[in-house]
């Protein structure tokens, strides 16, 4: 049976209604990297998806919150939140807010929707005072209306960590299968092979298998924020999940890639790999490779394992060079392993993707 509230909500400020602690730093001696006396929650790099993760201890006890409680960061990120699961000293960082679930739930709101941004507008150091957050006013429901609203994004959350983690895993197996699917340095055959493939693969140099096109950047001034006569890809900056997302558009044509090419980014992080799903003009930030799918995990598993590191360490920018990418050593099979490969990795792409919508949506 359905429950209905009809009362109005109130307002208040945050102060009266939660106690909010403010955190301080115990002295950096007291500091550890292994477990000691209490937990240390500095800022948001304790946090990982809503909650206090253990990275740093200390022996020293200053302000303190206690397992269940809220945890805010007052410095940049300001307004972002998290909980606890244990009891943890807070350093000046973060603050902690006695709050239920619906609190929890209004404060995240709160961040998402930039109500903290005019408090530190104006400031060379983006952060909040106690004053900022007990002032706040916050609306408020009656108890039992708070309690039906906190249990339902609570659930919301547990089905959001449940997609994450499938998402995960599915990203961890594929990270295996690359290293087992293709054969490791100096050997001829992968440690997992599809039936009836008994060849050894072949030694080859990624110029000789695939043309390569170096970037090259159009002028500044052809640049537009609005769709123009060319769709422009300068690095990794226009590529989300695999995939070119227009960004910048140019009028003026150098060089260019045409849809289904594979775009390799030339500069940090060089090796990073994605595709094309139209006609762009590539800038000198990346360069485009006529491959198949098989070619195009092979790149992404290359990438992952380290392989471009050596040619860009000792410099002081990172970046490769169309020699490095054609003389690249690689090992590929004959073509109808390489479809079978091919389609093994795109269905599981598909099915990364499919979960990261769903956590999206």
């Amino acid at each position: 049976m359905a429950l209905f509230f009809y009362f109005v909500w109130e307002q208040r400020k945050l102060g009266e209604i939660a106690k909010v602690t403010m955190g301080q730093s115990p002295k950096g001696s007291s500091y550890s990297e292994f477990p000691n006396r209490y937990i240390l929650v500095q800022g948001n790099a304790d946090i990982e998806n809503g909650w206090v993760v253990p990275r740093i201890w200390t022996s020293e006890k200053t302000k303190t919150a206690k397992a269940g409680d809220l945890i805010m960061s007052v410095r940049a990120p300001a307004g972002s939140m998290g909980k606890t699961a244990y009891d943890v000293v807070i350093g000046r960082g973060v603050a902690s807010i006695k709050g239920n679930e619906f609190l929890y739930q209004l404060l995240i709101k709160m961040d998402l929707y930039g109500f903290w941004k005019p408090y530190s507008s104006g400031s060379t150091f983006e952060s909040l005072n106690s004053n900022d957050i007990k002032e706040a006013i916050v609306m408020i429901p009656i108890m039992d209306e708070q309690r039906k609203i906190g249990d339902f994004f609570e659930s919301l959350d547990s089905l959001i960590t449940l997609h994450q983690r499938k998402l995960d895993d599915l990203k961890l197996l594929k990270k295996g299968l690359l290293q087992k699917m293709f054969p490791k340095n100096d050997e001829k055959v992968p440690e997992i092979r599809f039936p009836d493939f008994t060849d050894d693969w072949e030694q080859r140099k990624l110029g000789e298998i695939a043309k390569v096109t170096m970037g090259q950047s159009p002028k500044g001034s052809s640049y537009s924020e609005f769709p123009n006569r060319y769709i422009l890809v300068q690095g990794n900056a226009d590529i989300e999940n695999g995939w070119v997302v227009p960004r910048i558009w140019t009028s003026e044509k150098t060089k260019t890639a045409k849809a289904g090419d594979l775009i390799m980014s030339v500069r940090a992080p060089a090796g990073s790999m994605g595709k094309t799903a139209y006609d762009v003009v590539i800038g000198r930030g990346v360069a485009s490779i006529k491959g198949n799918e098989f070619l195009y995990q092979l790149l992404i598993k290359m990438d992952l394992y380290g392989f471009w590191k050596p040619y860009s360490s000792g410099s002081t920018f990172e970046s490769l060079n169309s020699n490095d990418i054609k003389e690249a050593i690689v090992m590929i099979p004959i073509m109808d392993e390489q479809r079978k490969i091919g389609d093994f990795f795109e269905s599981l792409d598909s099915l990364i993707t499919l979960h990261q919508r769903k956590e999206i949506m």
